[in-house]
């Protein structure tokens, strides 16, 4: 059979049927306006996600610091128990918080008992701050702590030093309660230092009691030195609010609190209430010596870091 119109039958024009086909398509350019932003759209988009970032960076800027409170409790509580095993492996005797007041600097026979010598400061050819081996694995705290140099150190703490270019993180921020073990097993004048109780031996904490004694703390990265934390205990008792004072100064890492681990076991991230307690950090060099008082009068802070640390003599 013959494809195609029959004999006759009209033909109907295809140009119209086109036409109509491609007059449905837009026009160039509607085309291209209709894949774009107008510039108050863009605005718009931009205030949006603005706002959006406002809101989420506190509530990240607070889980940040809840994640760094938590891994410092959890370093706080190694080394307490590190310290505790030490302790009930050597007779109840308890490690010295610093060496020989006259030999902070040089070996002595006092060093091989001190749970950490050296000076952290803020000079690169000081080993002490970027060479574990230079003071911490010579510790003999250093084998109960399972090797793990993380714990010595607040991870909050952004402290470095420069060696030969290179920069480098301090590796220590824990610093021990100075009555504890004191200096090579003596008190010094320092801090009304020689009026309260030195604990030489474990049992003796227990007045005012293991959760009450506080054995590491974090201290400044600007205050940070030896290995010992000595709070100045003028004013507790009697108690004269009015002569309280620092000689060491409390980190404040963790939105103006401290981690501490106590003579118990158990560690705890504590709120300064006092707003001197948590002034800002004096970055590149070190402005507390730990000799000097710095006067702290009505200071709840200096209170209770007292209350934590010793008692009078009886």
């Amino acid at each position: 059979m013959p494809l195609g119109p029959r004999p006759g039958a009209p033909v109907r024009p295809l140009v119209p049927f086109m036409k109509a086909k491609i007059s449905c398509l837009p026009a160039r350019s509607d085309w291209r306006r209709s894949r774009g932003f107008t510039l108050i759209e863009l605005l718009v988009v931009i205030a949006i996600i603005a706002i959006l970032a406002a809101l989420l960076l506190p509530a990240l800027t607070r889980a940040k610091l809840k994640a760094q409170g938590v891994q410092c409790m959890n370093s706080h509580r190694q080394l307490a128990i590190a310290w505790r095993m030490y302790t009930e492996d050597n007779q109840d005797r308890l490690l010295y918080s610093s060496a020989n007041a006259a030999s902070l600097n040089t070996p002595d026979a006092s060093w091989a008992y001190t749970w950490c010598t050296g000076r952290i400061d803020f000079n690169g050819g000081n080993r002490s701050n970027w060479d574990p081996n230079a003071d911490i694995m010579q510790s003999q705290m250093w084998p109960y702590c399972g090797k793990n140099l993380g714990i010595w150190r607040c991870p909050a703490d952004r402290s470095f030093v420069t060696v030969s270019g290179e920069r480098k993180s301090r590796i220590r921020s824990m610093a021990m309660n100075a009555y504890l073990g004191g200096f090579g097993g003596q008190p010094i004048s320092t801090g009304n230092m020689s009026a309260y109780t030195l604990y030489r031996k474990y049992g003796e904490v227990s007045r005012p009691g293991a959760d009450r004694v506080f054995v590491f703390i974090d201290e400044r990265e600007d205050a940070v030195n030896y290995g010992n934390y000595l709070q100045d205990m003028t004013g507790y008792s009697p108690n004269i609010p009015a002569l309280y004072r620092w000689l060491d100064l409390p980190a404040a890492y963790h939105g103006n609190a401290g981690g501490l681990s106590f003579a118990d076991g158990h560690s705890e991230i504590h709120k300064w209430r006092d707003g001197r307690t948590s002034r800002p950090i004096n970055d590149g060099g070190v402005i507390f010596d730990g000799s000097t008082p710095i006067a702290s009068p009505n200071n709840i802070d200096v209170a209770w870091m007292q209350d934590h640390t010793t008692r009078p003599k009886q």
